[in-house]
């Protein structure tokens, strides 16, 4: 990358992860410091730790598509606003209600998939992937920061002082925005980070897509659901006062993400994707059915979320990628976009339906909420055709070959390798879903292609 575009990433990356970090430091101390809200019932206070999904879900998408009318920077200014004023309002309050309505607010900054498209308008196509690994990256960081921080914070300066910590940080990131990231000097819609009106129904209809999006949705689900119940399990079953929570967090997420490491490889390398992410699955099911029975035992307890969490990150990891895989040529922006949706919508069913379930059966109907969706998503995943393992690879097209786009189109898919071809005609740019065992790159100098880099 050259300066200009390192500068642009970091700085994007901060934006999300100050924004990530925000809305997960609250899930591992919520349903401890929540009971003393006026009003407060399991019921409510898992709708309050999930609500922010549900706003994020409905404006995902329509906040990436806005952001080509009105320009990307206005579109991050008004999300970000939208999301510290969410988290001024539920840290101004004693009310369970209002802390609902500033979770709701929260959310409503769903700045995502605008962040992506400006990270597309200020990176070249060939650095693209390692744009978005970046980003990636921050997003896994804060995630497992938030459960070392969250507890601490809320050790200190109680609810209150977390969610007035997220407004400072969603504050800071605005004028990160403002100072550090570049005005981009035109906005390029690139199908790899942008959702597109017209590619909705290829994706909405596409089954691997579909079985890929109820994943990531059932995945989240799991995740709000475990944190209505584990922080209480901890403080009042396994006796860990809550200002200790955070190096059983840290020990958790640190040794988990290590060892799902290899796991990832195998199923890239060897082509093994199927058997590992049915594995994952499993074994997150089978995590949350011996929750039940940990009885007062500690280290039962860190032994069981250590298999969660190294299952969840490896299928936190994997599913973008396999999502990237299977979208159709230049719809991965699209495709993208739905999965996000499915992730946060998710996030708020596993928060709302899960906080019901607390109320009227307790923690082990949560827990069983829990393997049961798990299990559902698992044979969904068994019904699945093995993920194919191709890439992106996108073109730009030389403006003084004479031949016809159709004729272009079909010569692409004689090629050995290539699956899938979408050309953009206004953009002369050729969208290629090929299989690197097969695919050549060489193959494209017969038609005089300048190669513009690979997208996943």
């Amino acid at each position: 990358m050259n300066a200009l575009e390192q500068r642009s990433v970091i700085a994007l990356a901060s934006v999300y992860a100050m924004r990530m970090l925000g809305l997960f430091m609250v899930m591992p101390v919520f349903m401890l410091l929540g009971r003393d809200l006026q009003g407060a019932t399991p019921a409510l206070l898992g709708l309050a730790i999930g609500a922010y999904g549900l706003s994020q879900a409905v404006l995902q998408v329509p906040f990436g598509l806005l952001s080509d009318r009105v320009g990307r920077k206005r579109m991050i200014y008004i999300g970000l606003l939208l999301f510290a004023a969410g988290s001024f309002l539920a840290a101004s309050t004693d009310s369970i209600y209002v802390v609902i309505a500033g979770r709701i607010l929260q959310g409503a900054g769903a700045i995502a998939s605008v962040l992506m498209a400006l990270l597309s308008d200020l990176t070249r196509e060939e650095e693209r992937t390692k744009a978005m690994a970046t980003v990636g990256i921050s997003i896994g960081l804060s995630f497992s920061v938030s459960l070392v921080l969250g507890p601490m914070l809320g050790a200190v300066w109680g609810l209150s002082g977390i969610f007035y910590v997220t407004s400072v940080l969603a504050l800071v990131a605005l004028l990160v925005v403002a100072r550090v990231v570049p005005a981009p000097h035109s906005q390029k819609a690139s199908a790899d980070t942008h959702p597109a009106r017209e590619m909705l129904g290829r994706v909405l209809t596409d089954g691997r897509l579909l079985r890929l999006d109820f994943g990531i949705f059932a995945l989240h689900f799991a995740l709000t659901s475990l944190f209505l119940v584990f922080p209480t399990m901890l403080q009042d079953q396994l006796r860990l006062a809550s200002q200790s929570h955070w190096w059983f967090y840290l020990t958790v997420m640190v040794t988990s993400f290590f060892a799902m490491v290899p796991f990832i490889i195998v199923g890239e390398k060897k082509r093994k994707m199927k058997p590992v992410l049915c594995s994952a699955i499993a074994l997150l099911a089978l995590a949350a059915v011996a929750l039940t029975g940990v009885g007062n035992s500690l280290w039962a307890a860190w032994g069981v979320l250590f298999l969660f969490f190294m299952a969840f990150n490896l299928l936190e990891a994997s599913l973008p990628s396999l999502i990237s895989k299977e979208a159709p040529a230049a719809s991965k922006g699209t495709a993208m976009g739905v999965y996000s949706t499915s992730q946060f919508f998710g996030a708020f069913l596993g928060g709302a339906l899960g906080g019901y379930l607390l109320q009227t059966f307790g923690v082990e109907g949560v827990l069983w909420l829990m393997a049961g969706g798990l299990s559902l998503w698992l044979l969904v995943a068994l019904s699945m055709p093995a993920p194919s393992y191709t890439t992106s690879l996108v073109v730009r097209l030389r403006e003084t070959l004479g031949t016809s786009l159709d004729d272009m189109d079909a010569c692409l898919r004689r090629l050995p390798g290539v699956q899938d071809v979408v050309i953009v005609e206004e953009a002369a740019t050729a969208y290629l879903k090929v299989d690197r065992q097969d695919f050549s790159e060489d193959q494209l100098a017969h038609f005089e292609f300048v190669r513009q880099g690979n997208s996943s």
